[in-house]
């Protein structure tokens, strides 16, 4: 997440504070780890515990790390009009337009994006398995985030528009309560990107063309409800909460259509897209070695492609976000 202070659900646990929420971050990475070749797949998969684990992580360095926060969005409306259009693909030449500190201070996460993708390839090259896993994870994390609508606007939780906490209701509260209903498969398989700057400004472009309905949806939605059964107040730790209601959620999430879904599998789609092009661009190097790799795993592995591929991942209990403990081993 952003800068929200304003809890959308009555969740008091991490899960409410954190960008698409842990449940998506976690959930992309997995399905990413699906649509890869064969080549590489049995490396990803052999480590998917550690990657849907740790796809959270850069959200939890922000307690640590006072540099974390901004790497996580970029407010397109203060780098002037049609910034998503005209603001440089290259950290470099962004540098030199803005300056360093106005990029530290309004967000930047195609270039945190791109610079973490180059990473996870000089990785793959070194052949460095905890490096691969390390970049892989925050990669994915990363490209989620540039898929959050919100995460591309000033308005970053409506509360320009008298609509705050718009941005945990949109990519947490919804998910948790709708996401069994999401189609969680995909015919999508792992392509290289040959500019990945160009790709990841077509992510951040389309995320922010998002944000005008998400906005007006709220405020259509919110005309049907009265304060009351729009909001719930609870009191935490002393302390009043105000938090959306279920009822109001479901109905905006109903007005979205099934936007939300689309961008959980555009995320997916993405993710697997740039860890791909990252091993190709390394050389395409040989993980066989990197792991075991047994006829259970085989089997395994089968199970699961079969599962997504018909969309039967949480009916059969092998969407690892939605159990509630996920091991971190490799």
């Amino acid at each position: 997440m952003k800068k929200l202070v304003f809890t959308a659900a009555a969740i008091i646990t991490i899960i409410s504070f954190s960008s698409w929420g842990f449940l998506v971050h976690k959930t992309t990475e997995q399905l990413a780890v699906y649509e890869l070749p064969s080549d590489i797949q049995s490396f990803f998969f052999k480590n998917m515990d550690y990657l849907v684990y740790n796809a959270p992580r850069p959200d939890v360095r922000r307690n640590t790390d006072s540099t974390e926060a901004t790497k996580h969005f970029i407010d397109l409306e203060m780098y002037g009009d049609s910034s998503a259009w005209n603001m440089p693909c290259l950290w470099d030449d962004a540098v030199k337009k803005y300056t360093a500190d106005t990029l530290l201070t309004y967000g930047y996460v195609p270039y945190v994006i791109n610079t973490v993708q180059q990473k996870l390839t000089n990785a793959f090259k070194s052949g460095n398995k905890d490096s691969i896993l390390f970049y892989a994870a925050d990669l994915g994390h990363y490209i989620g985030d540039a898929n959050v609508p919100l995460h591309t606007s000033l308005n970053y939780d409506g509360q320009l528009t008298n609509q705050k906490g718009l941005h945990s209701l949109w990519e947490t509260m919804i998910t948790q309560l709708e996401i069994s209903t999401y189609t969680l498969n995909s015919d999508h398989k792992a392509t290289y990107i040959p500019d990945v700057q160009k790709a990841v400004w077509n992510a951040i472009r389309k995320s922010n063309s998002l944000v005008p309905d998400m906005l007006a949806k709220e405020k259509e939605v919110s005309k049907q409800f009265t304060d009351s059964t729009k909001f719930r107040v609870q009191i935490r730790r002393g302390q009043e909460v105000k938090s959306f209601t279920s009822a109001f959620a479901k109905a905006y999430a109903l007005s979205l259509k099934n936007t939300i879904n689309q961008q959980l599998i555009t995320s997916a789609n993405m993710i697997a897209d740039f860890w791909y092009t990252a091993w190709v661009n390394a050389g395409k190097p040989d993980l066989s070695k990197l792991n075991t790799w047994s006829e259970d795993d085989a089997k395994k592995l089968n199970t699961e492609m079969e599962a997504f591929k018909a969309n039967q991942l949480i009916n059969q209990n092998l969407l690892q976000s939605l159990k509630e403990n996920t091991n971190s081993g490799n």
